[in-house]
């Protein structure tokens, strides 16, 4: 478990997570359309480690300098492929990174403004985060589409594919988290309406409506 900061204001946060290849990024561009500040933490934690940022120097000291390409920016490629295969390493990387890419997003969403503001956060889940936003939506689709989805995108490296969804939680685990689920097993059509709809539910919680309220499924 993660140990985030806290908000310094009440503006209603959406936290946005799925598994790996689920979709994630897709919604979160169409939060966007409807004029929806998103703060992304996979671009955050691009920002950490940025050449000349303490964090890359840090990973540097301790993971040498393979983890960097040949101009001295991070190769996330050889680095993923390390920590992925080593659950020791994997700790070490994410306990050094993750407070900072925290308190950066804290620093983006606190300048951000909109109605309400979305929070893509990959590993929401994973390190216990659910309750650092207002609400949980969960992009979920079948584990076999998010294999195919991941080989088409990143390459037909299965065994690194099988290890990077096997340190996500399970489907099942995530779901259980969600306050609002869309399955992104259809045409773009059908995701953009799902977003439509929670767009306009939660400018109506964020004006002040109930922000208990029940969960929505799309479709």
């Amino acid at each position: 478990m993660v140990r985030a900061p806290r908000f310094s204001d009440g503006r209603l946060r959406i936290g946005l997570t799925g598994g790996i290849a689920s979709g994630k990024s897709t919604v979160a561009q169409l939060f966007a359309g409807h004029g929806v500040p998103v703060i992304d933490l996979d671009e955050i934690a691009r920002e950490v480690v940025a050449p000349g940022e303490p964090a890359l120097a840090a990973l540097v000291a301790e993971f040498g300098r393979d983890v960097l390409d040949a101009a001295g920016a991070l190769d996330r490629a050889a680095l993923r492929a390390r920590v992925f295969q080593d659950p020791a390493a994997r700790n070490r990387l994410e306990a050094l990174l993750h407070p900072r890419i925290l308190e950066a997003a804290v620093r983006h969403a606190e300048t951000a403004g909109g109605p309400y503001q979305v929070i893509v956060a990959p590993l929401l889940v994973e390190f216990g985060l659910t309750g650092w936003v207002d609400r949980v939506l969960v992009v979920d689709c079948p584990a076999e589409t998010q294999l195919q989805r991941l080989l088409a995108r990143d390459g037909g490296d299965e065994a690194l594919a099988r290890a990077i969804l096997a340190t996500q939680v399970s489907r099942e685990q995530r779901l259980a988290a969600a306050d609002d689920v869309i399955v992104n097993d259809g045409p773009q059509e059908r995701l953009a309406a799902a977003v439509a709809a929670l767009d306009a539910v939660y400018r109506e919680m964020a004006a002040g409506g109930e922000r208990t309220r029940p969960g929505l499924r799309f479709p």
